[in-house]
């Protein structure tokens, strides 16, 4: 895993060009500790950097930028391809030869070998790069099916830049840092800035599953993206080799016909291959293990496929709410692995707060952050990588309210959306700390999200919910923060009460599925993987993910929706292939969430801080905010009235990033 950065810009001198990259590829350096390379060509005005972490091939034919054996193109490149030794099989019968056992080089023989669009196809893995074609010079930065790795691309004052980090980018001459206003909006919604905008003006992110080129000879100008009078050609849209939609779209059109053991064993023998290829590393090697079934699916894969006992990382919390360690525990000594359990106090946790800015270079407000950020850092003590159960729930259906949520708007979604408003302002005539009082009594019969603890306040956000206009209102609604941002952020042009419009509603039959594919394009890649991204690349340790191998994913599609959700819980499937190595005391418990008691938190060690971040006065001059909105939300969770700590943390979280990265 490592840090890339490139430019293109023909004004620059060689000297100019190197010390640019160099000082962009050294802002990335946690991201790759063990070595650095910058590539220039100073009469094309390109060049590349790159940070390495070493994992597959240690020695100095791994390093990078690369080129090409024929010297045609030139790469930086950040991820692992897992099925490029059989691609190294395939391309030493086309007669290429290799110096090292590096997939760099597998890639760079393979797009010589078949071209960029149709090698990329043919990669298995997580992976992020910039391809410079010396002969038609262009430029091709690709980003992975599911967006697991990042890449970051923009015009900065007449240049051409890419990145894996917007930290990279202080480095590029004359760069004014603007805030896109809308971006800040977009964020408050749901505590991150999705693709394809960052939070600056000019910068973007590529869309998983996409290819964009840059050609520095045609004729044609993109002038809304090049200021700069040179013959720079930068096409709006990037063109997509890969995406959810199409294989949503396949799934649901030709579903599998088999048996459910069929099924499971498909999917046993899926999951194997996928874990397999990830435990290739010439490094230390381990997994998260928080006992649920996404992690312990990928544990016991592993320990099935190991001859010796698997690494397992756990964090645990005092708060019984909030820990899973004593879960993991149990799982581990099933399986036999060699676990690692670390029980961090509150202190410790909010300890790392400061942190945060730092590590999340843009900001960032899944409050989950915090005990991710912890995990990895004590995973890194012992290995260099670890295998995480991320996307489980998107693949296989397996959040709470993918449910419930079906089964809300079956029974309401006919009734017309006036009289479903009255019936949202009729739960607001009663205070949310009255309705928890009133529905504590009954909570054990509830369907969720209704046994969590803030009953009320749950209650106010299903009634508003409902009152939305159809099922992608219902859906925005349910994973909003802030839904008035038009009245808080100031100079945005974005109304958020408009949800976006699609056709996409009409592929899918059920409702589960539709959510699924919502949050598998937006919430996965946007907040979960670059909480897992940012979290383990501070510490320079590298995360893979089995279960969002694509062929899992174009799998999952294709099952049948009773095979992943029946009798009202997900992941029908992966729970029965687990039950092959669990016994079932260690899988029926409650879905946990991996988070900390926040809403507390803020109301005691952390109020002090907190103040100073949403002072009036502050958020007056800075001018972003309209500050009455943010402190009314404010005293109202002090004194205990409501829990607003998600809308909070999303504002401490901005001004902590304007605070670090020298924005106020």
């Amino acid at each position: 895993m490592c840090g890339i950065a490139g430019l293109i810009q023909a004004s620059l001198r060689r000297g100019e060009h190197q010390e640019v990259v160099s000082a962009m590829t050294e802002a990335l350096k946690h991201r790759g500790p063990d070595d650095r390379g910058v590539w220039c060509d100073p009469t094309a005005g390109v060049s590349f950097g790159h940070r390495r972490l070493s994992v597959i091939d240690l020695s100095e034919a791994g390093r990078q930028p690369m080129i090409s054996a024929s010297g045609r193109y030139v790469m930086s490149y950040n991820g692992e391809v897992y099925n490029f030794q059989e691609l190294r099989e395939q391309l030493i019968n086309y007669g290429h030869t290799f110096r090292g056992t590096s997939d760099t080089e597998v890639i760079l023989a393979a797009v010589e070998q078949w071209g960029l669009d149709d090698a990329v196809s043919r990669f298995i893995g997580m992976f992020a790069f910039g391809l410079w074609d010396r002969e038609t010079r262009t430029l091709s930065l690709v980003r992975d099916r599911l967006g697991i790795k990042p890449l970051y691309y923009g015009w900065l004052d007449g240049a051409f830049v890419f990145c894996s980090e917007l930290r990279a980018l202080a480095a590029v001459p004359r760069w004014s840092r603007h805030v896109r206003r809308d971006a800040l909006a977009m964020f408050l919604r749901s505590g991150c800035v999705p693709a394809p905008w960052s939070i600056y003006e000019g910068v973007y992110k590529l869309v998983p599953g996409c290819i964009l080129e840059v050609n520095r000879d045609s004729s044609d100008r993109a002038d809304e993206f090049s200021p700069d009078p040179e013959d720079l050609v930068v096409p709006w849209k990037p063109r997509r080799y890969w995406r959810v939609l199409d294989v949503a779209r396949a799934g649901c059109a030709s579903p599998l016909a088999c048996s459910e053991e069929e099924s499971i064993q498909q999917l046993d023998g899926l999951l194997r291959d996928s874990v397999r290829r990830r435990m290739l590393s010439d490094v230390p090697l381990g997994a998260f293990l928080s006992g649920g079934i996404d992690s312990s699916s990928i544990v016991a894969l592993m320990q099935a496929e190991s001859s010796r006992p698997v690494k397992t990382f756990t964090i645990g919390f005092p708060e019984a709410a909030f820990n899973e360690a004593e879960h993991a525990k149990r799982v581990a000594a099933h399986l036999g692995t060699e676990h690692t359990e670390l029980y961090v106090d509150p202190a410790g946790a909010r300890n790392l707060i400061p942190e945060l800015a730092t590590m999340f270079d843009e900001p960032f407000a899944d409050s989950s952050q915090i005990p991710v950020a912890l995990l990895c850092r004590m995973t890194r003590q012992h290995v260099t990588v670890s295998l995480s159960g991320d996307g489980g729930d998107e693949v296989f259906a397996g959040y709470n309210r993918y449910v419930w949520a079906r089964a809300l708007w079956h029974k309401t979604g006919w009734v017309p959306r006036g009289v479903r408003r009255s019936a949202a302002s009729l739960v607001r005539l009663c205070h949310p700390q009255t309705w928890t009082a009133m529905m504590s009594r009954v909570a054990p019969a509830l369907p969720a999200p209704f046994k969590e603890r803030d009953i009320g306040d749950q209650l106010y956000r299903v009634a508003d919910a409902l009152a939305g206009a159809d099922e992608e209102e219902l859906y925005l609604r349910l994973v909003s923060h802030w839904s008035e941002t038009h009245d808080l952020v100031r100079g945005t042009h974005l109304d958020p009460s408009t949800p976006r419009r699609s056709e996409k509603s009409v592929l899918f039959d059920d409702l589960v599925d539709y959510y699924r594919y919502l949050d598998t394009v937006t919430y996965l890649p946007d907040d979960l993987l670059v909480k897992l991204d940012r979290a383990s690349m501070a510490v320079g340790l590298e995360a893979r993910t089995p279960l969002l191998d694509h062929r899992v994913v174009e799998f999952a599609w294709q099952l049948p929706l009773p095979l992943k959700v029946r009798a009202g819980q997900g992941k029908w499937l992966l729970r029965h292939l687990v039950a092959r190595y669990l016994p079932p005391e260690l899988l029926d418990r409650p879905k946990m969430g991996f988070g900390v008691p926040l809403a507390g938190w803020l109301r005691g060690p952390l109020r002090a801080w907190a103040e100073d971040l949403l002072d009036e006065s502050r958020l007056q001059k800075q001018g972003f905010f309209n500050p009455q909105p943010i402190r009314a939300k404010w005293h109202e969770h002090l004194s205990g009235q409501r829990n607003w700590h998600f809308h909070l943390w999303d504002v401490l979280m901005f001004q902590a990033w304007l605070q670090r990265w020298g924005h106020a």
